[in-house]
């Protein structure tokens, strides 16, 4: 008689007879030769859940990418006026809702730059290094570069969102999202 053929147990890993077992394998009495069989039904289940678990997460991303959409365009907000920031100097602020937390950074040369502070990798809230000339993930060593928000380093592959910004009359104002950016 085969050992093999499903449906019957095969020889305990011992070799002994089934009476001399331990209670614990009388208890369970899985056959280790049948505890990697998928019948065709479970695969079907399987594959079935799988692809419904996909069409879900992509609904729910295409829902998410048509809201944004909905909210038009980001509004004008005055961040901080330029005599406030000093050279190599930042400042935290929301843009375009509350919840978004943004940095502006006034470079030594003078130059201004503002990005989404949260990092693209889990969403740590990343440090300015105007000295270093870079941004910091201090979760992860990530960095990004602080005058284009590119990745230099770390674990981040996506650089940060960038916001467009104005001076108008010595007053720093947000007035948009950078292209391509959500």
């Amino acid at each position: 008689m085969n050992d093999d053929a499903p449906g019957r147990a095969a020889t305990a890993p011992d070799g002994g007879p089934d009476d001399a077992q331990p209670a614990w394998r009388r208890d369970f009495p899985i056959d280790s030769l049948e505890d990697d069989y998928r019948s065709r039904r479970d695969f079907t289940k399987l594959l079935t859940l799988t692809s419904l678990a996909f069409v879900a997460g992509q609904t729910w991303i295409a829902l998410l990418a048509a809201r944004r959409r909905a909210r038009g365009a980001p509004p004008r907000l005055a961040i901080a006026r330029l005599d406030e920031l000093s050279p190599g100097g930042a400042k935290v602020f929301a843009y375009p809702a509350a919840g978004d937390a943004c940095v502006l950074v006034r470079m030594r040369t003078g130059e201004l730059v503002a990005y989404g502070q949260k990092c693209t990798h889990l969403s740590c809230p990343v440090i300015p290094r105007p000295d270093e000339g870079r941004f910091r993930c201090p979760c992860h060593e990530g960095s990004f570069d602080l005058r284009t928000g590119r990745v230099i380093s770390g674990p981040p592959r996506r650089s940060l969102p960038r916001v467009t910004l104005d001076v108008v009359d010595g007053t720093i104002y947000a007035t948009g999202l950078a292209e391509g950016i959500v």
